[in-house]
């Protein structure tokens, strides 16, 4: 039951998502600011976590260096 719940919210979502997209032509510029703020953070996040993602399973040597780290002895 909960699957469906989770898949009817997304398409009411989905609707109204859509439908603020197809007023936006008409709209005040405030709401066309605020709407490009929303899209430009969203794609922010989104391209760190692909940059993040990559980065993390695709860079070679992917152990790294470790430095050891003790008592240092004068000379």
């Amino acid at each position: 039951m909960a699957a469906s719940d989770l898949a009817l919210e997304m398409r009411s979502i989905g609707e109204r998502l859509l439908h603020k997209l197809q007023r936006l032509p008409q709209a005040e510029p405030v709401e066309i600011a605020a709407f490009s703020v929303l899209v430009i953070f969203t794609a922010t996040v989104l391209l760190l976590l692909l940059t993040a993602a990559g980065y993390r399973c695709c860079r070679p040597g992917r152990g790294g260096r470790r430095a050891l780290v003790g008592p240092v002895t004068p000379p």
